[in-house]
């Protein structure tokens, strides 16, 4: 059946969550090393933070705890999007070069709404 989810890796919010990891890991290398235990470490681990929870909360038995993980990643990207912000109040990069990564924080919390609020419907009758 085309479009059946048989594992965490079959959504698509979690494809697009390791993409922004990358895109974080990529904005990360170009600030200051000095910054290495500090927005950096931040930065890639509320990225890490957003698919890891869409993984733990999908492999969950219960639909209550992974809409708390979902929550969790919600959380974690606005963390991100906050250090982002940062990045370019500080003056380590530029505006454009945050805005891949700002789309694509955007684009993965459109889709966290929106499998938020599919998990909140009632399921349909057979």
């Amino acid at each position: 059946m085309a479009g059946t989810i048989r594992s965490y890796k079959d959504l698509v919010v979690w494809q697009q969550a390791i993409t922004l990891v990358e895109l974080t890991y990529d904005l990360a290398r170009r600030l200051p090393a000095s910054e290495r235990f500090g927005l950096i470490s931040q930065m890639t681990r509320a990225a890490v933070s957003v698919q890891a929870n869409i993984a733990e909360g999908h492999g969950s038995q219960h639909r209550r705890v992974y809409l708390n993980h979902l929550s969790i990643s919600k959380g974690s990207l606005v963390e991100l999007e906050t250090y982002i912000v940062l990045v370019v109040k500080l003056g380590f990069v530029k505006p454009e070069q945050t805005a891949k990564i700002q789309g694509k924080i955007d684009d993965v919390g459109r889709l966290l709404s929106a499998l938020i609020r599919a998990l909140r419907s009632p399921a349909p009758n057979p």
